[in-house]
């Protein structure tokens, strides 16, 4: 009869210690920021790992169980040829030093179940001297406990190497899967990460960008999803681009066809004889002209065929000019840092900043509260009123259209903002909007030095 005694399994890796666990917000956190290739390898990688710990366990179960049926085999045996010895001589053979009457070191489980008649055996592989125990009742009625020990530790031995090549081997076939995710999921995040910049560039303008995806839907059996967003994205991009070539068709023809009617209006409006509704009617006819001039601009910016003549230029001398005629007077300008705004130089076109600062100075006269200031400092151009300043949604969103942020009606068009940010992309410039702290708006226009 066999005793089933509880033992330690040999481990299959080393135990780790255990770590505090992290929150799950941070865990969350930490995986989101992972592309999404290195996502795909790591679940791979650990779908495999979890694969191969599985079945080296129970390789290690199948291998341990087998070494110990092979031991308890063997302990029995022995233990039957000393105790025919023994019957026959009366006592333990001294050759046999595995073989012992009543031995003090043997587990008490095993001499219990002897003690009962039974005959037991006892697997030991937690000490540093793995060993199995085989035992049974002799003699009359005084009991004896013949016992037999035979070591393990060629056994144990042989199960620690035999573990450490499974793990080995699952090691290999972790590495082997992370790298082959990671080679998949390469092409996968490439191709994804060129339809992002794709899609930026279209919401930066550039309508005309375009995709191409190598495999589009169709070409090949089965379901590409990539060549679908793809193909999606640039269909997409030329509906949009057909929109708003349309769009800008539209405001171009209507800016030009009103050009011939408001000439014969203003030419009438300067035969009517003075009063205060001639005054009234040739104020709304240059207003007419006016905007209808602004929609050509816009138009013009928009259709990108506007050519800048790019001229070096001392840049606090010709912002003094512009501010000069845009304000009547020179005392709105300051040039900062003394002499430093007239020694630099930029490289722009003259008539269109003018165009800028005029629109910016305008602009802030129209919306904000006096007095306005334009001043240098470097290759950098400053208008600021005292007034309400931008409105959030304005340095949120950009200029729009028709939107001039003021409460009151009929106090501009909204489209000085957006010629100025128009001509400041053709000539390289950048316009940025602002606050300052005491009140009022601040638009500062940075030039490319020459």
């Amino acid at each position: 009869m066999a005793l089933r005694i509880a033992r330690p399994l040999i481990p299959l890796m080393p135990l780790l210690p255990r770590k505090a666990a992290a929150p799950r917000s941070g865990a969350r956190a930490s995986l989101n920021a992972l592309g999404l290739r290195w996502k795909i390898t790591a679940l791979l990688a650990g779908g495999c790992a979890v694969v191969a710990a599985a079945i080296g366990l129970l390789i290690h179960h199948a291998r341990l169980d087998q070494v110990a049926g092979n031991a308890r085999s063997g302990a029995t045996a022995q233990l039957v040829r000393v105790r025919q010895l023994y019957e026959l001589t009366g006592q333990v053979d001294q050759g046999d030093t595995d073989a012992v009457i009543d031995a003090p070191d043997l587990p008490a489980p095993l001499r219990r179940a002897a003690l009962a008649g039974r005959r037991a055996t006892y697997l030991d592989l937690s000490s540093d001297d793995p060993c199995v125990w085989a035992a049974r009742p002799v003699g009359g009625r005084t009991r004896h406990v013949l016992s037999v020990r035979v070591s393990l530790r060629e056994q144990a031995a042989e199960v620690a190497e035999f573990d450490r090549r499974v793990m080995i081997s699952g090691g290999v076939v972790v590495a082997l899967a992370a790298l082959g995710g990671a080679g998949l999921s390469s092409s996968l995040s490439r191709e994804l990460r060129t339809a992002a910049a794709i899609a930026r560039r279209i919401s930066q303008g550039e309508l005309d960008a375009r995709i191409n995806h190598p495999r589009p839907p169709g070409v090949r059996h089965g379901r590409d999803e990539v060549a679908e967003l793809a193909t999606a994205v640039d269909t997409m991009a030329a509906s949009l681009q057909q929109r708003l070539e349309a769009e800008q068709r539209f405001t171009a023809d209507v800016a030009h066809e009103l050009r011939t009617p408001l000439t014969g209006l203003h030419t009438a409006a300067e035969l009517l004889p003075p009063s205060r509704p001639t005054e009234l009617v040739r104020d709304r006819v240059d207003a007419l002209r006016a905007l209808t001039e602004d929609l050509l601009e816009v138009a013009r910016l928009d259709a990108e065929v506007e050519r800048p003549v790019l001229e070096t230029h001392p840049l606090g001398r010709l912002v003094e000019a512009i501010a000069e005629r845009a304000g009547g007077s020179a005392a709105a300008f300051t040039a900062r840092g003394t002499r430093a705004a007239y020694d630099t130089f930029v490289r722009t076109d003259v008539r269109r900043l003018e165009r800028i600062l005029t629109n910016l100075v305008a602009n802030a006269r129209r919306h904000g509260g006096e007095p306005v200031e334009v001043w240098v400092e470097g290759t950098e151009v400053t208008v600021r009123d005292h007034g309400p300043g931008f409105p959030e949604c304005l340095l949120r969103d950009g200029p729009q259209r028709f939107q001039t942020g003021a409460r009151e009606r009929g106090q501009g068009t909204g489209l000085g903002l957006t010629i100025a940010f128009g001509q400041a992309q053709v000539i390289g410039a950048r316009i940025g909007l602002s606050n300052a702290a005491d009140g009022g708006a601040v638009a500062a226009v940075s030039l490319p030095r020459a």
